[in-house]
């Protein structure tokens, strides 16, 4: 029996160069197409891409009889599963599955050799010194990695789980939802096979995308949230030398710049203890507010054919997520953006200062990676139709120019301390107007320094003095 009898099976722990690729039926057309990256592209349906509008069909085309009993074992798996509303395991064989295809240039994944590994651990060693000139938060990164990846696929799940599985689960509800209460308890069986089908679409969908977005990362923070283990600062060599191919820049520079980018995330988030949660809860904030398109489902309900489960699989490529029209919606949306875009204008300006004076294509690799991070990719495309959200600083730039109008003004020291607390961030209106929010910053805080000096005393002046204290250090 072959290894592979229907396109769920995992790729080596440990790839080789383009060994993958020859492991697969030869009639799969070599992966997945770039036409529809995340259709289902399951190997051995009718040539690149194959399956994407029949999943079914991709499981079961090119079988020969002695691979059919594996397949309606895996069948009756998928059928059976109990687990959340999205599952996870599918979404990794898929997501691995992906990967060992390669990408769409025919990039294929690679071990990491000695030499790569050692390349990264001096390139983030080196990053580190630089940025300790440019920023008083300590290097954040306890070890320094290389990753294949498949490696990164497997490191980042569960932060994907995190971020999913709320949206995920809206859906799993809303399909017992849509149908009338007096049936529902007849419908028991159907609902529960409608759900198990659910979560392994969605498993498939947020696997493909993940496998694909695994072609394309650098890092393990670039759609700048914490994706990987905390103090862990990662780099994909693969998909460092794909980057720096056309940029006529130095090898060593693109990977020292892109070090320095990881760092940079390392030291914010490990010294910033809020920001993770501050981030996630963002997302989180913002997804509850989404409503699912309760019509297009009941018309996938209504419908709904067990000998024809790739409609589900339609409905959500297609999208059943609206955002509420709401002020409560549209305010949770700016505190997203904006908490990203801090995030990406901190690390932009003090890699810049870090880098600005040692490499000498600083500017252009600022700029490449500035309208990288604006556009997006097509991985990113998909997670925006799977939970209705662009993981992407829109006001990067705008970001960018507050932070270093910050350190002109403030110092490192000063620009730095306002990550003390959340409240003391910027806000979207404070990036339209950077030069006001530095001098009204200042301003307020002194003014309330001398109200807090002539108000305090008694049995609360040890608090208010703490306070005071506080918020005076980060006018310094």
């Amino acid at each position: 029996m072959s290894d592979t009898p229907f396109g769920f099976g995992l790729p080596p722990e440990e790839p080789e160069d383009g060994d993958e690729g020859k492991k697969k039926d030869p009639q799969s057309g070599g992966g997945q197409g770039p036409a529809n990256p995340f259709g289902f592209g399951l190997s051995g349906a009718g040539g690149p891409g194959g399956g994407a509008d029949n999943p079914f069909a991709a499981m079961f085309g090119s079988l020969n009889p002695t691979d059919l009993g594996a397949a309606f074992q895996q069948l009756g798996q998928m059928l059976s599963y109990e687990g959340g509303p999205v599952n996870w395991d599918m979404a990794k064989q898929i997501a691995r599955q992906t990967v060992s295809q390669g990408t769409a240039d025919g990039t294929k994944d690679a071990s990491v050799g000695p030499a790569e590994r050692t390349a990264v651990q001096e390139a983030v060693r080196l990053a580190d010194l630089w940025l300790d000139d440019v920023t008083s938060l300590p290097s954040g990164a306890g070890t320094a990695v290389a990753w294949s990846r498949a490696e990164w696929v497997e490191a980042t799940l569960p932060a994907w789980q995190e971020l999913v599985d709320p949206v995920a689960e809206r859906v799993g509800t809303a399909m017992g939802d849509v149908l009338p209460e007096e049936m529902q308890a007849m419908a028991g069986p159907l609902i529960g096979m409608m759900r198990s089908m659910g979560g392994a679409m969605f498993g498939t969908q947020i696997g493909q995308a993940v496998g694909v977005l695994a072609g394309e990362v650098v890092g393990s923070t670039d759609i700048g949230l914490p994706l990987g283990p905390a103090g862990k600062a990662a780099l994909l060599p693969v998909n460092i030398e794909t980057f720096g191919k056309d940029l006529s820049v130095p090898q060593e520079e693109v990977r020292l710049y892109l070090a320095l980018r990881e760092a940079a995330h390392q030291r914010l988030f490990a010294h910033v203890p809020w920001l993770r949660s501050h981030l996630f809860g963002a997302v989180d904030g913002y997804a509850r507010g989404i409503k699912v398109d309760t019509a297009k489902l009941e018309d996938v309900v209504g419908q709904f054919d067990p000998q024809n489960p790739e409609q589900l699989q339609d409905a959500l490529q297609q999208g059943m997520f609206q955002p509420e029209d709401t002020p409560e919606q549209k305010a949770a949306l700016a505190r997203l953006e904006t908490a990203l875009a801090l995030v990406e204008g901190w690390v932009d300006a003090v890699v810049h200062a870090a880098a600005k004076p040692r490499l000498s294509s600083a500017d252009a690799l600022r700029e490449t990676l500035r309208r990288r991070r604006a556009s997006g990719g097509p991985a990113e495309q998909t997670f925006a139709t799977l939970i209705g959200l662009e993981l992407r600083p829109r006001r990067l730039r705008d970001a960018s120019r507050l932070w270093a109008s910050l350190t002109d003004a403030r110092g490192v020291d000063g620009r730095d301390a306002l990550w003390a607390h959340p409240d003391m961030l910027p806000t979207a209106t404070d990036l339209d107007d950077p030069d006001g929010f530095v001098h009204r910053e200042q301003i307020d805080f002194s003014e309330l320094d001398k109200m807090l000096g002539e108000a305090a005393g008694g049995s609360e002046k040890p608090n208010l003095k703490k306070d005071d204290d506080t918020k005076g250090d980060e006018t310094e």
